[in-house]
């Protein structure tokens, strides 16, 4: 599976922003789908997922509430909607596809994506 993101950019504190994953190679239907970010200086961490068909995400408890997770199996795409950003969710965001393992590991996804920069000023 390749993955690619898009969507990134710079937003003031409080603003939204939707980031896309296109896939293609495989259906994305069989995988978990999870985003990742990773600000200079630190480890790459869990963000949130989505369970193959199953519509409830999981999210880390940094942006649970804020960000939404969502896939069209269809398309082939998984979504990040972002809201009431903070600066401290400035970081490089990363989509990834896993068929099995614990999801909130980066190590359980096979497939990663190039990242898209986003940039949350005060």
């Amino acid at each position: 599976v390749q993955l690619q993101a898009s969507g990134g950019g710079l937003v003031q504190a409080g603003g939204s922003l939707r980031l896309s994953c296109a896939a293609s190679g495989r259906a994305i239907r069989n995988y978990v789908m999870g985003w990742f970010r990773q600000a200079p200086s630190q480890e790459r961490e869990f963000v949130g997922a989505s369970r193959w068909s199953v519509d409830s995400g999981i999210y880390a408890d940094s942006v649970k509430g804020r960000f939404i997770v969502s896939r069209d199996n269809a398309k082939s795409a998984v979504y990040l909607q972002m809201n009431s950003l903070k600066p401290e969710d400035t970081a490089v965001y990363y989509c990834a596809g896993s068929d099995s393992g614990d999801m909130y590991s980066t190590r359980s996804y096979d497939y990663w994506g190039r990242g898209t920069q986003v940039t949350v000023s005060s």
